[in-house]
């Protein structure tokens, strides 16, 4: 149960024009739309948003993803790992909220990125009855750090990295519903971390205890939400090892989880439409949301 989500305004009044024409530009919306908590400045770089992207009225499914790209916790894959992932969830009808969040290349560290996806994750909530989404059926789906943001959003939901609730949006629960993890980073204190989402994610003097805390691997719990791990074994840019922790870890807590790893295919592929091999994937995860009512058979 969600609680406080009839006494709950919508955040950033928007009209959903998208609902009476069909499939259309994303309408961005600020997470927090009187300044994000810990903000700097008050451009793109310091504001976090969602991107809102919907399909037609008449295809809508009632369910949703909060979309994390990749980048390294540096930069955002927006395209491949954000824009091309909302179209294929508009052409299923579910609706994507692709997510800016705050990066440590412009100064911001843990756990600012936790504070963004939880509120995107709120956010979504919140407004359902405006994007006409089941608040029961919000999912979260990243890649690589992206991957990395989306884990820490299915197992650190809990937490308040604020110290506090600041609005009644941060009433809600965070806990997303799905997760789909695509060849994400997961560990940050081992042989097989990514050094650089770490260090980004954690600044240069990140510590051991932290990197620890934030290997999502050692996060998982019966509550964490059933989980879809896309990986290639060629990877070697973040290692196979990281998914394989997680869907471990899902297992020994008894988490429904299904993790499909390829044997080639190089890091960052997104969808990968130009791959014959790689690009069933996507196949494998329609099948899975389909099973967990997130999806109609195609």
């Amino acid at each position: 149960m969600h609680r406080g989500l009839s006494r709950v305004s919508v955040v950033g009044m928007v009209t959903v024009a998208t609902w009476i024409v069909g499939a259309a530009e994303p309408v961005k919306v600020p997470l927090w739309p009187n300044g994000a908590p810990g903000a700097r400045g008050d451009s793109d770089i310091d504001q976090p948003f969602v991107e809102v992207w919907q399909g037609a009225a008449t295809n809508a499914s009632g369910a949703a993803f909060v979309i994390c790209p990749g980048g390294g916790y540096g930069g955002l894959a927006i395209d491949h790992e954000g824009k091309q992932i909302a179209e294929w969830c508009n052409e299923r009808g579910i609706t994507a909220f692709v997510l800016h969040y705050r990066l440590g290349s412009k100064g911001y560290h843990y756990p600012t990125q936790l504070l963004d996806v939880q509120r995107a994750v709120r956010f979504a909530r919140a407004n359902a009855a405006t994007y006409r989404v089941d608040p029961k059926r919000i999912g979260i789906w990243g890649f690589s750090a992206g991957g990395h943001l989306a884990s820490m959003g299915a197992t650190l939901f809990e937490e308040q990295p604020a110290g506090e609730r600041g609005d009644d949006v941060d009433a809600l629960s965070a806990r997303p519903d799905l997760a789909v993890l695509g060849y994400p980073v997961i560990t940050l204190n081992s042989a097989a971390t990514h050094r650089g989402s770490r260090n980004n994610l954690l600044g240069p003097a990140g510590d051991d205890a932290v990197a620890e805390r934030l290997s999502t691997e050692t996060r998982v719990t019966a509550a964490t939400p059933p989980t879809f791990i896309f990986q290639t074994d060629a990877d070697a840019t973040v290692l196979a090892e990281n998914a394989i922790a997680f869907y471990l870890a899902c297992r020994r807590h008894r988490v429904p989880v299904e993790l499909h790893v390829y044997e080639q295919g190089k890091h960052g592929v997104g969808l990968a439409k130009d791959d014959p091999m790689l690009s069933t994937w996507p196949d494998r995860l329609q099948d899975w949301l389909v099973l967990h009512g997130f999806a109609q058979p195609q």
